[in-house]
Formats: C-alpha cells, structure tokens, sequence
C-alpha cells in the first residue's frame, strides 16, 4: 500500500492513460457491434423480401429505418473522425 503511494506520481499517468484506452475501445466495440447488428438485420430482412415473407412495403419502411440506422453511426464515425474504419 505505502510503495504504491510511494509510485503514484509515476505510475498514475499511465493508469490514467490505460483506464481512457479501455474505455475508448469499449465505446467502439459497442458502435462496431451495432452497425454488424443492423448489417445483419438489413440482410435478414432482404432474405425475407427475397423468399416472399414480407410484402414490398413492409420491406421498404424496415429497409429505410435500418439504412438510416447505418447512416446516423457512419456519420457519426465521421464526425469523430473514424471515417478510416469502413
């Protein structure tokens, strides 16, 4: 306990940086995570249109929420400045 207060002003830096690391990597396996999730939906739901499950309209409103969907994390990449990821 006393030698790690001892090594606290060196060792808490790089505590510091390790703790913002993990947690920068959790945020983008979440966001990573999500966009295969809806990537997953969009196909399923084209497999479903495809084998004639769904009607062309039911198709097309899932379609275009799951494609905005892809959209709002794409851009948000973007904004954070991830748009290398793709």
């Amino acid at each position: 306990m006393i030698l790690r207060l001892l090594l606290a002003p060196i060792t808490g830096p790089f505590t510091g940086i390790t703790w913002v690391a993990e947690k920068i990597l959790e945020q983008a396996e979440g966001e990573t995570d999500d966009l295969e999730t809806l990537q997953k939906q969009l196909l399923a739901l084209q497999l479903n249109f495809d084998m004639g499950d769904i009607p062309e309209e039911t198709f097309e409103a899932q379609e275009e929420e799951l494609l905005l969907a892809i959209q709002a994390i794409q851009d948000q990449r973007e904004a954070e400045g991830g748009a290398g990821d793709r």
